[in-house]
């Protein structure tokens, strides 16, 4: 999950995209859905612009771009979800077994970005 953290010393806070990856199927991808009603409700003060610049470079780094992505699916994907002390955060990684990896992904950014509930 990816997280913004708005004040990292109270450590509260939402939920706002979701990156999957698959070494097997050469699959590296994110998105991102943040509700900046929700964002603005924990933290008022908060650059929405800022964040939402940051946070589009995250599906960019999957989809190979810029530095970071250039260095390969594994290794961009590493130095996402490596824990940082910013605005913006990774949960811990999580595994699980798919056939579909673009349902899987839909389906997690519906249940822990969106919260809504799944079938």
């Amino acid at each position: 999950m990816i997280r913004i953290v708005p004040d990292v010393t109270r450590e509260e806070f939402i939920n706002v995209g979701v990156i999957l990856f698959c070494r097997t199927q050469r699959y590296l991808a994110a998105r991102i859905e943040m509700d900046e009603a929700r964002l603005r409700e924990l933290a008022p003060a908060i650059d929405v612009d800022m964040v939402h610049r940051q946070l589009a470079l995250i599906p960019a780094i999957c989809a190979g771009e810029g530095t970071i992505g250039q260095m390969g699916q594994a290794e961009a994907f590493h130095w996402l979800v490596a824990p940082h002390s910013t605005v913006i955060q990774c949960s811990p990684v999580h595994s699980g077994v798919t056939n579909d990896l673009d349902a899987t992904l839909e389906r997690l950014v519906k249940m822990q970005v969106r919260r809504t509930a799944t079938t």
